[in-house]
């Protein structure tokens, strides 16, 4: 175990249709590890077959390339969360589970060929450097045209990422006028909790969006001030959370299992029993609690979940989670790629390990879930077999294998699997709508003094009306098919406009206020 941006508009709504649509799983579950390293000494057949390829192909193959796509393989007859990692991507993923990367502090957005500025992260370099919502990334260091050519998002995050104190050039163009701006990179601090607040009278409300370096951190410091405001009950929201560090979770865990109790231990054919347990007084350990969940809910997320369901600490609502019980070791190769390898399972205090089946190979592993989804969203409650059962000490029944079952199912919303709705997204409709509006209105934005002022203004804003006017006449097709859900989209763009404002946390209170969903899962 480890002790251890697309942009741009990545809300829970766009987050599942890219699911639904083929993102891979693998590098969506962030898993439980553990750093370590690995020496290959000799010649093995792999390494000869590698040799060949490289010396007598008919064709030029870059190593990097071709041992990608051999380890994938070869990995993938093992178990989904195996996974090779070339030299090349090894900083990203890693970065995933830091607590801030090392860049200027922007979110962006491509509409046609222009990079804009979509969010600018308070106090951070380009905060500091005068960036402003709306301005147009035209060039990078002199020779370096970011609009006006349609780039790849990571290309783009590739130009103005870097080590910390080294500096970018940017041309500017903000309002009328292009300015040239130095920014020096920085660390910026990203938080794994995206919003907490009290979200009716005497109930407090944590959204963890993953278990990264110093999650534990982030939640102490939102969970400190909803007791200080006498709450009596809380929810973790750990809807879309595909997991991250086994330590974070515990750590959190602690904090709301009273007692010396068994959180989660973990095991494997060369790895013996490790067991995790609350060792300390815990700052919410009496008040109700309730988690929420999906599908997509994984990992870290369902060790905790796990521990809180067997102790009969919290009542679990949403959707069946994702079902991953394994644990991965991540081990630095001499190519400067790693490795993250299933070296143990994980089993919650019962003793359940909730990994669901992959007998049938990655593909259908990954498809059982895509159309878990698609159930899920129309209604249909999960009827998968549910494996063995377990008593927690207060007689309820739960189950091992296939993920935590819900004590109380909520379906999703149905739209999502909509195919216009897809197209919408996939089009980026509604995030260029909402940013075009922000930029004209931003000043009418900024004197609201909280997201409850916005909404008694902008409930009466016909915002679907607005976005039917924006579109071009392909568009406009497209929207008419969704007229029947023009509420729901209503409702996103007014969360998707608080976001510009107060950013996740603006988009939290407004899609939780606005939601039927949510209202169902109410505690």
């Amino acid at each position: 175990m480890q002790e251890n941006n697309k942009s741009n508009w990545f809300t829970p709504i766009s987050y599942a249709i890219i699911l639904v649509v083929g993102i891979a799983l693998g590098g969506f579950l962030k898993g439980n590890l553990s750093i370590g390293s690995l020496q290959v000494s000799g010649s093995n057949p792999m390494q000869e077959i590698m040799e060949l390829v490289r010396s007598k192909y008919v064709e030029d193959v870059t190593n990097d390339s071709a041992t990608t796509k051999m380890a994938d393989y070869y990995l993938s007859q093992l178990d989904p969360h195996s996974v090779y990692i070339s030299p090349s991507n090894l900083t990203d993923v890693n970065e995933q589970l830091m607590p801030n990367f090392k860049g200027i502090g922007i979110e962006f957005q491509q509409n046609r060929d222009s990079v804009f500025v979509s969010y600018v992260m308070k106090g951070g370099p380009a905060f500091k450097a005068g960036l402003k919502v709306g301005d147009i990334l035209l060039k990078a260091d002199d020779s370096i045209v970011l609009s006006g050519k349609k780039w790849d998002g990571d290309q783009i995050r590739a130009k103005l990422k870097g080590p910390a104190n080294s500096k970018v050039k940017l041309l500017v163009l903000s309002g009328n006028a292009n300015k040239e701006v130095i920014i020096s990179r920085d660390n910026v601090p990203v938080s794994a909790v995206d919003a907490s607040y009290e979200i009716k009278p005497g109930v407090g409300y944590i959204r963890i969006n993953k278990f990264a370096d110093r999650t534990y951190e982030a939640f102490m410091q939102a969970l400190e001030p909803l007791i200080k405001d006498s709450i009596k009950s809380l929810v973790i929201d750990l809807r879309g959370n595909g997991g991250g560090l086994l330590s974070e979770a515990v750590a959190i865990a602690d904090e709301l299992i009273p007692g010396n109790r068994l959180l989660v231990y973990t095991q494997g054919a060369h790895s013996p029993r490790m067991e995790y347990n609350s060792k300390r007084e815990g700052l919410f350990e009496e008040g109700a609690l309730t988690v929420w969940m999906d599908e997509s809910s994984a990992s870290a997320s369902e060790v905790l979940a796990g521990a809180l369901q067997d102790w009969d600490r919290a009542t679990i609502v949403g959707r069946r989670s994702f079902g991953k019980g394994l644990v991965q070791q991540q081990f630095r190769l001499s190519n400067g790629g790693a490795i993250r390898l299933t070296t143990a399972k994980y089993y919650t205090p019962l003793g359940r390990n909730i990994q669901r089946s992959y007998e049938k190979g990655k593909m259908e592993y990954e498809h059982e879930y895509v159309n878990r989804i698609q159930e899920d969203a129309m209604g249909k409650q999960d009827a998968a077999i549910k494996g063995k059962a377990y008593k927690t000490p207060k007689g309820h029944v739960v189950y091992g294998g296939g993920g935590i079952y819900p004590d109380k199912w909520v379906a999703g919303s149905g739209i999502i699997v909509d195919s216009a709705y897809r197209n919408m997204w996939e089009q980026n409709l509604m995030n260029d709508f909402i940013l075009h509006w922000y930029v004209k209105e931003q000043n009418k934005m900024k004197a609201f003094k909280n997201t409850n002022e916005y909404l008694d203004t902008y409930q009466h804003v016909d915002l679907w009306k607005a976005l039917v006017d924006y579109a071009n006449p392909a568009q406009k097709a497209n929207l008419k098919l969704l007229e029947k859900n023009k509420g729901y989209i209503q409702n996103q763009l007014l969360a998707l406009l608080a976001r510009m404002q107060w950013y996740k946390q603006g988009y939290f209170e407004v899609q939780n206020k606005l939601d039927a969903q949510v209202a169902l899962m109410m505690p």
